[in-house]
């Protein structure tokens, strides 16, 4: 069965597509991950690293900060989402805003894309923080709610709450690759949909 509805244009869909959109995964690293208590570890964990793989699968632009690594005061991204992105550079930086870090910035813009699907930790700080700044950009923000986490239930709320409040548009791991598979016409990705899919709710 095919529908008369003509296909969009992915770069000015307003809706997220692979074409015009960009990940960005701030500060998923040992000891950030270790003070979220705003959801289960394990589950934060998961769902960011399905995160990671969906960017890969839809060829989505990826962008990944760390901050005090190269200080020697934190460790790494941890390892689990380190194995998904592979080559893609991390930006290590100082500021606990990563967009004040002209080199965090720089990436972004680099992309082309003026929709950012942001992941960080934490939800009250280095996510809210450069979102905020982004969305006053002109930037379309999408904090994915179930891959960031805060370090109370109440600052997680109260982090995406002032995201929204300021434009932003929350969106759970689920919702994204749905939105970015759009049509099972689309075979090539079909595969891997149902592989990151499963693997995460069988989790």
């Amino acid at each position: 069965m095919t529908s008369a509805v003509p296909i969009r244009d992915p770069v000015k869909d307003a809706l997220l597509t692979p074409h015009n959109c960009a990940v960005l995964i701030i500060d998923f690293q040992p000891t950030q991950v270790s003070s979220v208590a705003s959801m289960d570890k394990r589950t934060l964990v998961a769902n960011v690293v399905a995160l990671a793989k969906i960017a890969k699968l839809y060829d989505v632009p990826i962008v990944v900060s760390t901050v005090n690594v190269d200080t020697g005061i934190n460790q790494p991204t941890i390892h689990q989402l380190h194995d998904v992105l592979g080559d893609v550079p991390t930006i290590d930086r100082t500021s606990i805003n990563a967009w004040d870090d002209a080199d965090f910035v720089m990436a972004v813009k680099a992309t082309g894309r003026k929709k950012l699907i942001i992941a960080a930790l934490w939800t009250e700080v280095c996510l809210a923080f450069p979102a905020l700044d982004a969305l006053r950009e002109g930037f379309d923000v999408y904090p994915v709610v179930d891959a960031v986490g805060g370090t109370s239930l109440e600052a997680h709320r109260a982090g995406l709450a002032r995201v929204q409040q300021a434009g932003g548009q929350p969106i759970s791991w689920v919702s994204l690759i749905c939105e970015l598979q759009r049509d099972w016409n689309r075979k090539a990705t079909v595969p891997g949909f149902a592989e990151i899919l499963f693997a995460v709710e069988g989790h």
